[in-house]
């Protein structure tokens, strides 16, 4: 096992540059917080341990299942500066990703257009994985998925996903190539309720920014616009709460067909 307690160090400033976007996506790793993430199979790159934390004869066998990581035992200051809880559970773990391309796509989807918020993000990726959703699209402008606190909201779902940050002209196109049928939640006065939206034989469902919902360029292209209706005061949901709903009554008209 490797000890650094110096900020010199090489390996753990690179890692500590893991905590931006740009370094993010020009190295491809990620960073990941908690010891729930050791319950997984996907074999992280580094796992980084604070010289602090009490290891127990359970978490040490997690750890020992990842032969091929480089353990690293940080000093509590060191480890401080690569944690982003307040009450961190003294394990950080360093994934590789691979980017997704848009061919890849083969069967139903979420489109999620600039959605911003990284906690949103996160139980969206966790509820699309509960529901059977193997692809999520991302429009440019929309959060990082590789946020820590998206990565920490996904519970992990994240790594049974595929996600693609894609220009919109391109994605549209593509839809249209393929024969998608675009399926948008918004608030309008030509909406129908979600209960009576009709699926097509491939179908890309649409959620919008927090603020100011699914672009007019997208809206225009849609084949179906669906609301979930309001019953209280409240003006409208979570997105993420949406999202949910909307992808659980597509499991559910799938199964009638």
């Amino acid at each position: 096992m490797i000890y650094i307690d110096s900020k010199e160090n090489n390996t753990f400033k690179k890692i500590k540059k893991y905590r931006t976007k740009k370094y993010r996506d020009k190295e491809k790793r990620f960073i990941a917080e908690g010891i729930k993430f050791l319950d997984f199979d996907t074999v992280p790159e580094y796992i980084l341990i604070d010289e602090g934390f009490l290891c127990d004869k359970t978490t040490s066998e997690k750890i020992k299942k990842f032969s091929e990581s480089i353990i690293i035992t940080l000093s509590q200051t060191l480890f401080s500066q690569l944690s982003s809880q307040e009450n961190s559970q003294g394990i950080i773990l360093v994934y590789r990703y691979e980017e997704n391309y848009i061919n890849m796509i083969e069967d139903n989807i979420i489109v999620l257009d600039r959605v911003g918020d990284p906690g949103n993000l996160g139980t969206i990726i966790r509820t699309a994985d509960a529901a059977g959703y193997r692809d999520i699209v991302l429009t440019k402008g929309s959060v990082d998925c590789y946020n820590e606190k998206t990565v920490r909201s996904t519970m992990g779902s994240i790594f049974n996903v595929r996600l693609y940050y894609i220009e919109e002209e391109v994605l549209l196109n593509f839809l249209k190539e393929k024969e998608y049928k675009i399926i948008s939640t918004i608030l309008s006065d030509d909406c129908i309720p979600y209960t009576e939206m009709k699926l097509g034989e491939k179908n890309a469902v649409v959620f919008g920014n927090e603020g100011s919902g699914i672009g007019e360029n997208i809206v225009n292209n849609s084949d179906e616009k669906v609301i979930i209706p309001i019953y209280g005061t409240a003006e409208s949901l979570n997105v993420a709460m949406a999202c949910g709903i909307i992808m659980y009554k597509c499991r559910e008209l799938e199964n009638l067909k």
